[in-house]
């Protein structure tokens, strides 16, 4: 390789390694605006109610125990009986649980940001069982049960838009705000009619609930066998949580979608007991599933998947001026090459702010008409020629298309990257078979002014 190659071959690298500051800059200000963005939708959440987690209902039933101990009097060797009084709990899970829900959205705009609400009208109904002396198998008599109610955990109250009334058969009681449960978190409650412990009991509920939320709705299925049914005029559902859905239909309209579980998937039982116990109440919240009407792949997220192809762009750009000096035996000036590179960065900064109210479609079309139109005029005057300006421009907006189909096709974009580099090196290879690059930089027919 002669000196002049190497030099000009230096400075094309060059210019590359400084072409990543402003990329980098660029990748900064999508991560500030993202940020922007959470915390706008944040603060609308804030103001309305957040993502909503609904567990329960769970039964509970207060009650007082004696305990009566026998103790030794040390001075006359007689024993004797204290006897003293302790408070607790039993909690029980329904025997079924059916929540069907119906779920329409709705977009809450702050500035250039919106935030999507979602409105849920639940129909939640099941039936307890109750065991014969509430399971207690050893002294019952010793038990006094209080009057035992319905909790229900809503993770954030203010998006009840509803009179919550519990159908108990042929009784209607009327909720009232708190859980009662400290580790069940937010929620409201209703006090029941008072149990005959002494023998199995069943009680059927039901109650209709409408929940506002923003971001997610997810359900604890509580039941021994739970069936959770949720459909919604959202397109683009992300199912979160332990449990898929066991069926699910998406259309352009919106989706349905159905969950079932058992105590045997869910093993809920014991994670009550240990949250009761012992206080260690994650597995029992953990044991959820839902869906989230996020955007799971927003303009930022496109924006800064696009940016990670920009070194990309700028080596086959700066390879393609490359072959077209020596190829033709012309001079490109390395400002000229800095010039294109710079309209290349320029590219995602205009992609960024034009997403934020365009969409990323229309912004990615608008921006690369602009930047394929700006590089093939200043190209037309560096070559010389308005036919390689124009066939330049070709095959840059190509490699724009090529981008945007890696950006949709995401999991595919590993083998059609893999495939573009793979054809690209070929048709250098071809070009410059018969170049003989020993000769290259010593002559130069055409020098084109910088």
């Amino acid at each position: 390789m002669n000196r002049s190659l190497a030099i000009k071959l230096g400075a094309i690298a060059l210019l590359i390694l400084l072409l990543l500051i402003p990329l980098l800059m660029i990748g900064g200000v999508i991560s500030d605006r993202q940020q922007l963005r959470d915390g706008v939708l944040d603060d609308i959440a804030r103001s309305s109610s957040y993502s909503q987690q609904l567990s329960g209902p769970l039964l509970v039933v207060p009650y007082r125990k004696t305990v009566r101990i026998w103790k030794l009097n040390g001075k006359t060797n007689e024993r004797y009986q204290e006897s003293s009084e302790e408070t607790g709990r039993l909690y029980f899970l329904p025997e079924r649980f059916e929540l069907n829900g119906n779920v329409s959205t709705e977009l809450r705009a702050r500035g250039i940001y919106e935030a999507r609400l979602f409105h849920a009208e639940n129909r939640i109904s099941g039936h307890f069982m109750l065991p014969e002396r509430l399971g207690i198998k050893q002294d019952f008599a010793d038990y006094q049960f209080e009057q035992p109610y319905l909790a229900v955990g809503i993770s954030d109250i203010r998006g009840i838009e509803n009179a919550l009334q519990l159908e108990l058969g042929t009784q209607r009681l009327d909720f009232v705000p708190g859980s009662q449960v400290g580790w069940l978190g937010e929620g409201v409650h209703v006090t029941l009619p008072a149990l005959d412990a002494s023998k199995v009991t069943e009680l059927p509920f039901a109650f209709d609930l409408r929940l506002q939320g923003t971001g997610q709705l997810q359900v604890t299925p509580v039941g021994k066998t739970s069936q959770v049914k949720l459909a919604a005029n959202w397109p683009h559902p992300s199912f979160i949580g332990n449990y898929l859905p066991a069926q699910r239909e998406i259309t352009a309209e919106g989706f349905n979608a159905q969950w079932q579980t058992s105590f045997f998937s869910t093993n809920l039982q014991e994670a009550l007991d240990n949250c009761v116990a012992f206080a260690r109440c994650e597995a029992f919240k953990g044991r959820s599933f839902g869906v989230s009407f996020i955007d799971p792949v927003d303009q930022y997220l496109k924006s800064d998947r696009a940016i990670k192809y920009a070194l990309l762009f700028i080596v086959l750009t700066f390879a393609g001026f490359f072959l077209f000096e020596v190829l033709k035996n012309l001079a490109v000036h390395s400002v000229q090459y800095a010039l294109v590179g710079v309209a290349l960065a320029f590219f995602y900064l205009l992609l960024l702010s034009l997403s934020e109210h365009l969409g990323f479609a229309l912004a990615y079309l608008l921006s690369a008409s602009a930047c394929v139109s700006l590089i093939g005029f200043y190209v037309c005057h560096v070559l010389r020629s308005v036919t390689h300006g124009l066939g330049f421009s070709a095959g840059l907006a190509a490699l724009y298309g090529l981008l945007y189909g890696l950006l949709s096709a995401e999991d595919y974009a590993l083998l059609m990257g893999s495939l573009l580099l793979f054809g690209l090196l070929g048709v250098f290879m071809v070009l410059t078979r018969r170049l003989d690059w020993y000769g290259v930089g010593k002559t130069s027919k055409t020098q084109v002014a910088a």
